[in-house]
């Protein structure tokens, strides 16, 4: 299958429905997802490898004294990079081929609405990030003993709000970039930064106050802290309430740059 069958898969599969639609959609996305090799690589195995980069200075940290375990941030750094590479990265990457190609242009002129044409793009990646975190859930609660999550509607909130959010600064970011080669460029800010300033190679509780207060307003740094407090039950009520609050923020605002920006012809 070629990338402009997209626009005419979900045609030929007589979907009239929204749910139909974004099945249609998903199905072709899924097949060319798994035909790009470097796509897969991405996705599938760097946020898997990733969390092993960071083991040893993990270790020579004083986590006891913050009151966090090594398997614990382990696992919290796992599905952070699920969330970017598999969901953030791809999407940046896909969006833009998809666009430069003329597929958005032509499923625009279909049934299928914006909302339809970006979601049914993202779910594949989404169900990708999905199946990662329960894979390095079973994981490290099995080899790392960190026992079953203290506040699981926590981390579960955690895990849909950051894949909401990346999936959103993904649609965003490829506002900004002209081409597949490109967007390998214009995803690096956002990636070095979150995996530096949001908790996942280095804690907050380990930073100076002044640099920590600055890291936990970052997009992903709420999502993170949910879902590692959520295995810890570590988090207050008021905590929990603002980081969800904070969250839903930067979701929002996510959002709104996609409606109002979005790209949906290639520049000629």
């Amino acid at each position: 299958m070629s990338t402009p069958t997209i626009a005419t898969g979900a045609a030929r599969s007589g979907a009239t429905t929204p749910l139909g639609r974004l099945r249609a959609l998903s199905r072709a996305e899924f097949t060319l997802l798994m035909r790009n090799r470097s796509a897969v690589i991405t996705a599938l195995f760097v946020p898997l490898l990733l969390p092993f980069s960071l083991y040893q200075g993990m270790r020579e940290m004083d986590l006891a004294a913050h009151g966090l375990s090594l398997g614990v941030l382990m696992l919290t750094a796992g599905i952070g990079f699920s969330l970017l590479f598999a969901v953030y990265a791809t999407l940046v990457a896909t969006y833009v081929s998809r666009r430069e190609e003329l597929v958005l242009k032509r499923l625009r002129t279909g049934e299928a609405s914006d909302a339809e044409v970006l979601g049914g793009t993202a779910m594949p990646v989404l169900a990708v990030s999905l199946a990662q975190t329960l894979l390095m859930a079973v994981a490290c609660a099995a080899l790392l003993d960190i026992g079953a999550p203290k506040a699981p509607h926590l981390l579960v909130l955690g895990v849909v709000l950051g894949a909401v959010l990346c999936a959103a600064l993904g649609a965003a970011t490829a506002r900004l970039t002209r081409t597949v080669e490109s967007s390998q460029v214009s995803s690096l800010p956002f990636l070095f930064v979150t995996m530096l300033g949001s908790g996942m190679a280095v804690p907050t509780e380990v930073m100076p106050d002044r640099m920590a207060a600055v890291c936990e307003l970052l997009p992903l740094s709420p999502a993170i802290r949910l879902v590692r407090d959520g295995w810890l039950g570590t988090m207050s009520a008021g905590e929990a309430l603002t980081a969800v609050a904070t969250a839903l923020v930067w979701v929002v605002l996510g959002v709104f740059a996609v409606r109002r920006w979005f790209r949906w012809e290639p520049r000629r």
